[in-house]
C-alpha cells in the first residue's frame, strides 16, 4: 500500500524520475536513487507511486519508462518563476507536496527550539547576512530606531497591509487597500472581515513604527501585536492578545501543536528569550518567522503575528521593510509545513531570501539608483503607459479602475496578468505633479484626474 512509502524513499524515487525529462527505465531510477532496496521493491514502491497519482507510465515491458504525474511547482505556478530554490528546498517541497495520507502524523517538538543556540547556532549563512545586510542599507542606520520606517511610512503602511493580508487569501486590490487605509473607503464588493483585516495591520504596523524604542521581542509587544491584528476577528473576543486555551488544528498538514496552555506559554516565554538574545537582525527576523507559527501561541492569526513581527528587529536597526511583495502563497505555505512536520527551514529560507530582496528593491534608496531596470516594466512598457494614459486622460473613477485593469490584462499571457494589474496599481499610487508627465498627459487631465480619486 502506498501509506507504507517512507517520506525519504518516496522523495528519492520522485527525485530519481525527475531527472530522466522523457521518462525512466526501472534502472535508471536504481542507479539514480541510491537507495540500497532489491529490484522487487523498486517496483512495489513505484507501483503504489503509480496508484496514488504522483507518477504515470509509457511503453511497456522493455520500454517501459516512469514519469512524474504532474510538472513541478514553478511550471504549475509561474508567478513563482523568479524564486530560485536551492537542491535542499527543492527537495522538501518535493515531499511536502505528497498527498497527506502519506506523511507521518507529528507534534510539537521542543528540541528544535531549546538546541537553537542564538548567535551560535544561526539559520542564515554568514554570506547570507552580508547580502541581506547590502541590500537592506538605507543609509539611516546611525539615526534613532524607526527613522527609515517612518520617512516611508504611508507606503509601508499600504504594502505590507496589502501583502500580509493577500497570503490570507484577502481579495482587496492594491488601489482597495490604498483608499481603505487613506480615506476609510470600504470596497462595495468586498467583505467586513476583509476590511477589518487591512485595517488591523495598519494599526499593527503603526504600533511598530511609532513605538520603535519601546517595543521588541518581549510579551507586552507579542501579545499587543497579537491583539492589534486580530481585532474583531476572533469568535472569543478574549482571545484577542492572550496565549491559547484551545486545541488548534492547521489545515492540509499533519502537524499538531501543543495543546497544553502551560507548554505553550512555556515555550512562548523561551521563543522570546532567544529571540531577544539574537545579535544579527535578520537571523532575529527569521528566527521568529519560524517558530512562532510553530508554536502556534494563539487561537489565530499566528502568521501574521509573524510576519509583522519580523519588521521589529529591521526597524530597530532602521533596514528596509520586509513587505512579502510578490510572495506566492503558495510556496509559502509550503515552506512553514517543511517547519511544522519536518523542523526543516530550507524552503521557507529561501522563500525569506528572495521576499527581503523583492521589498528592499522597492524602498532602499540605494537600490532604487543603482539597481537594474525591472525586466517585467521593460517588456510591457507600452502597455503599462497606454493603460495609465487612458485613466488619467478619462479620469476613470477608481471603482472602474480594477475591471479595465482585468480586461486588459487579458491580452497578456495568464503567468503575467496579475503582475501587470499590481505594477499598474503601484504606478498609480506613486503619481505626482513631478512625474505624470512621462505618461503624455495635459496637466489639466492630471488635475481632473487627481480630483475624481480625492472624492
Amino acid at each position: 500500500m502506498s501509506e507504507n512509502i517512507m517520506i525519504s524513499e518516496k522523495a528519492a524515487l520522485l527525485k530519481a524520475i525527475k531527472e530522466f525529462p522523457s521518462g525512466a527505465s526501472l534502472d535508471e531510477i536504481i542507479s539514480a536513487s541510491g537507495l540500497k532496496l532489491g529490484r522487487r521493491t523498486f517496483q512495489r514502491r513505484l507501483e503504489d507511486l503509480q496508484k496514488s497519482g504522483e507518477i504515470i507510465t509509457s511503453g511497456a515491458t522493455r520500454s517501459l519508462r516512469y514519469h512524474v504525474a504532474h510538472q513541478n511547482f514553478e511550471a504549475n505556478h509561474p508567478q513563482s518563476t523568479a524564486i530560485t530554490l536551492s537542491e535542499a528546498a527543492q527537495e522538501l517541497l518535493t515531499i511536502v507536496q505528497s498527498p497527506i495520507q502519506l506523511r507521518r502524523p507529528v507534534g510539537y517538538n521542543r528540541n528544535f527550539l531549546e538546541n537553537y543556540r542564538p548567535n551560535v547556532s544561526n539559520y542564515l549563512s554568514p554570506t547570507e547576512l552580508q547580502n541581506l545586510a547590502a541590500l537592506g542599507n538605507t543609509a539611516r542606520l546611525n539615526e534613532p530606531a524607526g527613522t527609515y520606517a517612518k520617512e516611508i511610512l504611508n507606503r509601508l503602511l499600504i504594502d505590507l497591509s496589502w501583502n500580509s493580508s493577500r497570503l490570507e487569501g484577502n481579495t482587496y486590490s492594491l488601489l482597495d487597500t490604498e483608499r481603505l487605509i487613506s480615506s476609510g473607503q470600504v470596497a462595495d464588493n468586498k467583505s467586513a472581515k476583509e476590511a477589518q483585516m487591512i485595517l488591523n495591520h495598519k494599526d499593527a504596523i503603526e504600533f511598530i513604527v511609532q513605538l520603535a524604542d519601546e517595543i521588541g521581542f518581549n510579551r507586552y509587544t507579542l501579545l499587543n501585536l497579537h491583539s492589534l491584528l486580530s481585532n474583531n476577528l476572533l469568535p472569543n473576543a478574549a482571545a484577542s492578545g492572550r496565549l491559547r486555551h484551545i486545541p488548534v488544528g492547521i489545515q492540509n498538514s499533519v502537524y499538531t501543536p501543543l495543546a497544553v496552555p502551560q507548554l505553550i506559554e512555556e515555550m512562548f516565554d523561551l521563543m522570546l528569550d532567544k529571540a531577544s538574545q539574537i545579535e544579527n537582525p535578520f537571523e532575529q527576523a527569521f528566527f521568529i518567522m519560524v517558530h512562532l507559527p510553530y508554536l502556534q501561541p494563539f487561537d489565530d492569526v499566528n502568521k501574521r503575528v509573524s510576519r509583522l513581527a519580523s519588521n521589529i528587529s529591521l526597524n530597530k536597526h532602521n533596514l528596509a521593510p520586509l513587505s512579502f511583495i510578490d510572495v506566492p502563497n503558495e510556496l509559502y505555505t509550503k515552506g512553514l509545513i517543511g517547519v511544522y512536520e519536518l523542523n526543516n527551514i530550507e524552503l521557507l529560507k529561501d522563500v525569506f531570501l528572495w521576499a527581503y530582496e523583492r521589498s528592499a528593491a522597492q524602498y532602499s534608496v540605494l537600490r532604487q539608483s543603482l539597481g537594474d531596470p525591472d525586466p517585467f516594466r521593460l517588456k510591457y512598457r507600452e502597455q503599462i503607459r497606454s493603460i495609465i494614459r487612458r485613466i488619467i486622460s478619462e479620469a476613470l473613477p477608481r471603482f472602474k479602475v480594477m475591471p479595465y485593469l482585468q480586461d486588459q490584462a487579458k491580452e497578456l499571457p495568464e503567468s503575467d496578468r496579475n503582475r501587470l494589474i499590481e505594477v499598474v496599481e503601484t504606478e498609480l499610487l506613486s503619481l505626482h505633479e513631478g512625474n505624470f508627465a512621462r505618461y503624455m498627459v495635459r496637466p489639466s487631465e492630471f488635475k481632473r484626474w487627481q480630483e475624481e480619486w480625492k472624492r
